[in-house]
């Protein structure tokens, strides 16, 4: 049972010293009771306390981390069923499979193009989280092969993915030191798997075919002194894995249901790569904390990647670019000179038509509190005065020898006001981004 807000008030010091930043403690105990706060913000709680309160304070969903160093992979630790309540904290991981049983060409072949999986979006590289390894021989010897190919060829985090204890230890000779995800625990060999996640010291996951049998297996490998384990609901049914994810997600933020404060993975198969893709969205999007998929050609990464990017971002805090001078091409002192905002989305389409018009242009982007150009307009975060600190703070005047200023044409009511406080001739550019070539290439003259 969760304790309440008065029942942890009863064991804190209760002397409103202020020093875990609320005002008062009862104010920390209905934070303490919501997830919001953390036991270790009050410095003067006993014990006792601490013995009463640890687990009762603990997150909902337990933090777990896949593979070492800078390319480790952190899945729980989630606080809400929708972003848009406060924000989800730790990025879906996503996986691409490799069948042990390929050939040494095939092999090469497909983790050559696993670990090229990397797109651009609004100015940020983006790439996959983890090789899933597969026993699909059902030969320890190749798999163990497979997992030292993938561990020395491969920046990414592993997954290892077979039933047999046997297998699975060979494996784990060539790759523990990277902590691999152990996949494959069952009712069956819960205890022995456990045992190798144990001595290697690296997570595992456990199955079973009802919700009711997975949440007794969570416990019996809890029991065995896993603590890092994560849920794995992978099916054939997309009804079925979606309820399961969904459940298990309520269980443990509304529930508080311990057995299911862990993380989920799923391994999506579908022959139609199109289908396969759709699903594992689906179970990105709720609530896998890792989807694994067979399809490795960039078209069918690339919507995985940016729905994941999506979902992840602050729904309270724009995606913005620095606000600054951009030069895109060869600039030179007769260069046009655009301004936008620094709203991501804005400013990249914006570069992205004047890179396709060849025309080398420099782009001034104006801080706006990473909001659109209406949007601040509207909100006077653009305006003449704005502007100019922009242009100072760039110094501007020092890259080109003429004096004109190229204006988003949905501000074209600006230009008087504009003229007026620069001095610049302005110039009123295109409603939308996509005239932006034709414009630069036929008006602009300097």
């Amino acid at each position: 049972m969760a304790l309440t807000g008065l029942d942890i008030y009863k064991l804190l010091p209760k002397t409103n010293c202020k020093k875990c930043g609320r005002p008062t403690c009862l104010a920390f105990a209905m934070q303490l009771a919501q997830k919001k706060a953390n036991l270790s913000d009050c410095p003067d709680v006993s014990e006792a306390a601490k013995n009463v309160l640890g687990a009762a304070s603990a997150p909902p969903i337990k933090l777990v981390t896949v593979g070492t160093g800078a390319r480790q992979v952190q899945i729980g630790e989630e606080n809400v069923l929708f972003r848009h309540e406060e924000k989800f904290y730790h990025p879906t991981g996503v996986a691409v499979t490799i069948r042990d049983d390929l050939n040494e060409a095939d092999f090469s072949d497909r983790l050559k193009k696993i670990n090229g999986l990397k797109i651009a979006r609004v100015g940020t590289e983006i790439e996959i989280d983890l090789i899933a390894i597969i026993n699909t021989s059902n030969n320890a010897e190749k798999f163990a092969e497979a997992a030292k190919k993938v561990s020395g060829g491969s920046h990414l985090s592993i997954i290892l993915s077979s039933e047999s204890v046997d297998t699975m230890k060979a494996a784990l000779q060539n790759c523990a030191e990277k902590r691999p995800l152990i996949h494959g625990a069952n009712a069956g060999n819960c205890e022995a798997m456990a045992g190798l996640a144990n001595e290697k010291k690296c997570p595992m996951t456990v199955t079973a075919p009802t919700l009711e049998e997975l949440a007794d297996l969570a416990e019996r490998v809890k029991k065995a002194g896993v603590e890092d384990v994560v849920l794995d609901v992978s099916g054939s049914n997309p009804k079925e894995v979606l309820q399961k994810l969904t459940k298990i997600r309520r269980a443990a933020l509304k529930k508080n249901f311990r057995a299911f404060g862990f993380p989920m993975i799923t391994f999506v198969h579908d022959e139609d790569p199109f289908q396969e893709i759709s699903l594992a969205n689906t179970y990105l999007l709720k609530y896998a904390g890792i989807v694994a998929v067979d399809a490795c050609e960039p078209w069918a990464i690339m919507p995985l990647l940016t729905a994941r990017t999506n979902i992840f971002t602050d729904p309270q805090k724009p995606i913005q670019v620095e606000p600054k001078l951009y030069a895109v091409g060869d600039v030179r002192e007769d260069s046009p000179i655009l301004f936008t905002t620094n709203f991501s989305l804005t400013y990249y389409t914006v570069e992205g038509e004047v890179e396709s018009s060849r025309v080398p242009a420099y782009i001034l982007s104006v801080d706006t509190g990473g909001t659109s150009v209406l949007t601040a307009y509207s909100g006077d975060k653009l305006n003449d005065k704005v502007v100019a600190k922009a242009m100072t703070d760039a110094k501007v005047e020092t890259k080109v020898k003429h004096k004109k200023l190229i204006i988003p044409g949905l501000v074209a009511v600006m230009s008087g006001k504009l003229q007026e406080t620069l001095g610049w001739e302005i110039l009123v550019g295109p409603r939308e981004a996509s005239g932006l070539p034709s414009y630069l290439k036929t008006v602009w003259k300097p």
